[in-house]
């Protein structure tokens, strides 16, 4: 999914806290790392993370990582991969919006 989104040259975009959340260091992170040279590895800013607040607040969430991540789909209008979609859409539910999900 990574390589056909690089062919067709759209822009693959990676929150800096879910970047923290899967990197380990070390040999066994090669693949990822190789993943990562065709990515934006976004910072997140005040905008996003006073956003990401508000959304868990409308959720009654905690995960501030998820929050942000939706946060930033909202923003950038982007599509979420992820392999368990279910409290991403329970956030983008209390939101009312509409994110786009794709299950890995």
């Amino acid at each position: 999914m990574h390589k056909a989104a690089l062919l067709a040259a759209r822009n693959v975009l990676v929150p800096a806290p879910v970047l923290t959340q899967a990197w380990r260091g070390g040999a066994g992170q090669a693949v990822l790392a190789k993943v990562l040279k065709g990515c934006a590895v976004l910072p997140t800013d005040e905008e996003i993370a006073k956003h990401a607040g508000m959304l868990l607040g409308l959720s009654r969430t905690a995960d501030a990582v998820d929050a942000i991540v939706v946060a930033t789909a909202m923003k950038y209008a982007a599509t979420v991969v992820t392999s368990d979609p279910k409290d991403l859409q329970q956030i983008s539910d209390a939101a009312a919006v509409h994110l786009g999900l794709v299950e890995v």
